[in-house]
């Protein structure tokens, strides 16, 4: 059982990405899900969460630019990024949001923003 995170890659500020993630399970259309990210030298944080039936909140640092989604029938996790900024750069992933629910951490998706 692996988390599939994909679709990061390196772009300027002012740049958009979009990342994916397949959740393996039958558990995930019921479950909140969250996209965490974790840039060097710093602890891995939730940046977005969605509840089962569409229901988001965001961290401060990326509200009004990312928006995450979900698509049930696909088991999987989208996360908008747009106006990226270079504070952005980090590996992202995607998880449960209740820790005891939590699937191994895959490798994530590289996100880098330059300047």
């Amino acid at each position: 059982v692996q988390l599939q995170a994909s679709g990061g890659g390196l772009v300027q500020a002012g740049g958009s990405l979009r990342l994916s993630c397949i959740v393996p399970g039958s558990r995930f259309r019921f479950n909140h899900m969250g996209w965490y990210r974790q840039a060097p030298g710093k602890e891995r944080v939730l940046v977005a969460t969605i509840t089962g039936i569409g229901s988001t909140n965001y961290a401060d640092s990326v509200k009004g630019r990312f928006t995450i989604s979900r698509d049930n029938a696909k088991n999987t996790v989208y996360l908008q990024m747009n106006n990226l900024k270079p504070e952005d750069t980090a590996v992202y992933y995607c998880n449960y949001v209740s820790v005891p629910k939590m699937l191994p951490w895959g490798q994530g998706t590289q996100v880098t923003v330059s300047s």
